[in-house]
């Protein structure tokens, strides 16, 4: 990148360049829909056979190489974009800085050096002080090594400041003049290099390989491809998507895009606009649908165990993806930072008049089990929220690194956590088209800690109006009323045969009632009794389901016993914390109480909630 180059660059061309790779992703994805959706459902319905499956094999392979082509096409056009935008600024720098020199009559060379005359008076000698030739910083020379070149005795040019000490061009106007001009053409050089290097590397990768195979490595190498586009255009993105700003400014500047600037930044940037609070939940389910085949296939090639753990818990959500589900399942964002990053949704949030958030606790994590289990959660209070208000939807956020076992549980992750939960609420309440939504924030196990400390946070939980806290080991606080709710819209859930609920206070603990940490869960047993001795205080603080702590704690289903004796031979015992687990789920004869009252709560109908007795 020499000055010629930047200088001869036209910006607009590449913008003009971009446009035309994204017709072509568009007609990719209009292809690819009619093959996959309505092509292949035809003759599906219409041939079988031995040919009807070669058919519909090739189709497949044809609407695997429409959706490359899409997704390829809107990365070139992303990167082309952002090349675009980005130079134009050195670019204009380049241009006002060679319009200066000229003006005043300073010539430039092809490396960026600009001659000056000489002018002024030489003190010690009458005449006039020698011209020279300023050479820019280039970033690398140290504070005052500018590099000056003045006429020599022997008629050709040498050094003098920086490396003489003396500046023979003292007294001259016109040297700072033309050391500024060189010096800004030289940074406006710099910059455009590394520039022109990020996104060159960047185009480089999207090179298809012969053949029209689309493996799973192919889709690898995407996702790589989407990481290196990310990664040229951070500055791009920087500059044009409001990263630093709110959710609700965020909206604002999604909604002032054009279509096809909105469809640049979800083909190009999916896992950016898959999980950025402030856009449309349709639009984020999308860019997360896009992403979620390319997070599988980069996880495919790992062995170790949290590689495996992600990958199948992607490979059950996107099962659930492909099926048909009432309310309509969202996946408003996914991640493979820390521990895995989920965000599911059933019923729209955008759309919805009762939107409630769910935090879960202790253990959780992105695999299988999350996907099969934690996930239907969700889908159960949607679904009884909705037999109370149809526009209702349910969520699962599972945006921060929960405790993996009691041993570790300690403040630390839910007070990490809790302004991200803040900004995904936040970002609900910005893309709701209702005016009056109610919205509930729910806390599980150890997912009720974080919503504490996000209770805390400087304006509490954004827009929300009842706080839900089931299976609690405490939440931060001594009081409901200090949850910034009101008292009256703190509801609690604690079954009786829900150990974490009475873990010991951490005095009691640390008195030597049990040994907690060398027995985990079971440590907190003893003799049939839990180790509280109901003082109100359990390990995280109050009890939110004691009277103390003045909460509305609503009916639960006692849950299997901690110990399931075996007889006759009691060293066979079980040690069951299935009660812990069951608030959501009112089916198999879990606890279909407690799962009706959360989900009366969620729609907003608190008349219908069982009342239970405060410990």
């Amino acid at each position: 990148m020499d000055l010629s180059t930047l200088k001869a660059i036209k910006p607009a061309e590449y913008a003009e360049a971009a446009d035309g790779y994204r017709a072509v992703s568009d007609v990719a994805d209009a292809a690819g829909e009619r093959v996959g959706k309505q092509i292949t459902k035809a003759m599906d319905e219409a041939n079988e056979g031995k040919a009807a499956d070669a058919a519909q094999k090739q189709l497949k392979k044809l609407s695997e190489n429409l959706h490359y082509t899409q997704v390829e096409c809107g990365l070139v056009s992303g990167s082309l974009n952002g090349f675009s935008s980005e130079i134009a600024s050195p670019r204009r720098r380049l241009i006002e800085a060679l319009d200066e020199a000229a003006a005043l009559g300073y010539p430039v060379s092809a490396a960026g050096d600009v001659t000056f005359p000489a002018g002024g008076e030489n003190k010690a000698t009458g005449g006039e002080v020698p011209g020279g030739t300023a050479v820019g910083n280039n970033g690398m020379l140290g504070p005052g090594n500018r590099a000056l070149h003045s006429p020599g005795a022997n008629g050709l040019y040498s050094p003098d400041a920086g490396t003489s000490g003396i500046d023979i061009h003292h007294g001259n106007p016109h040297h700072a003049k033309a050391q500024d001009i060189a010096d800004r053409i030289a940074h406006a050089l710099r910059e455009a290099t590394e520039i022109d290097k990020r996104y060159s590397e960047a185009l480089g990768r999207l090179k298809a390989a012969p053949g029209l195979g689309v493996s799973s490595k192919t889709w690898a190498d995407v996702a790589a491809d989407v990481g290196a586009v990310s990664s040229a255009a951070s500055e791009y993105l920087r500059d044009t998507v409001p990263l630093d700003k709110s959710p609700a400014d965020r909206k604002e500047w999604w909604d002032s895009l054009t279509d096809e600037q909105r469809e640049e930044y979800r083909i190009a940037f999916p896992e950016l606009i898959g999980n950025l609070d402030g856009i449309p939940s349709l639009v984020r389910d999308e860019a997360n649908r896009e992403s979620l085949p390319l997070l599988i296939a980069s996880l495919e090639g790992r062995h170790d165990e949290a590689s495996q753990a992600k990958l199948g818990g992607l490979e059950k959500i996107q099962e659930k993806l492909e099926k048909t589900s009432v309310p309509p399942m969202y996946l408003l964002g996914v991640g493979l930072e820390g521990s895995g990053r989920a965000i599911v949704a059933y019923g729209n949030p955008d759309t919805s008049k009762n939107v409630a958030a769910y935090v879960p606790g202790l253990g959780t994590k992105l695999d299988s089990e999350f996907a099969d289990g934690t996930v239907k959660r969700a889908y159960y209070t949607a679904m009884g929220a909705q037999k109370f208000d149809a526009s209702s939807s349910a969520i699962v956020w599972l945006g921060y690194d929960a405790p993996q076992s009691i041993d570790v549980m300690t403040v630390a992750d839910a007070e990490r956590g809790a302004p991200a939960y803040n900004s995904f609420m936040d970002g609900i309440s910005a893309t709701n088209e209702n005016s009056d939504t109610h919205v509930t924030a729910i806390g599980h196990s150890y997912g009720s800690r974080l919503v504490g400390a996000a209770t805390q946070e400087a304006g509490g939980i954004p827009g929300a109006d009842d706080v839900i806290l089931v299976g609690s080991p405490g939440v931060g606080v001594d009081a409901a009323e200090e949850l910034g709710v009101g008292k009256n819209h703190v509801w609690v859930g604690a079954a009786e045969n829900d150990i974490v609920t009475k873990l010991p206070s951490k005095n009691e603990a640390l008195a030597g009632t049990v040994g907690f940490f060398g027995g985990g869960l079971a440590g907190a047993y003893i003799g049939g009794e839990v180790a509280d001795q109901g003082d109100d205080d359990i390990w995280f603080g109050k009890d939110p389901a004691s009277k103390a702590f003045g909460a509305n704690r609503f009916e639960t289903m006692p849950g299997p016993e901690l110990i399931q004796p075996s007889f006759p031979d009691v060293l066979d015992s079980k040690f069951d914390i299935e009660a812990h687990s069951n608030y959501f789920t009112p089916e198999d004869g879990k606890d279909k109480v407690s799962a009706q009252n959360i989900a009366a709560i969620v729609a907003g109908y608190p008349e219908y909630v069982i009342r239970e007795t405060p410990r």
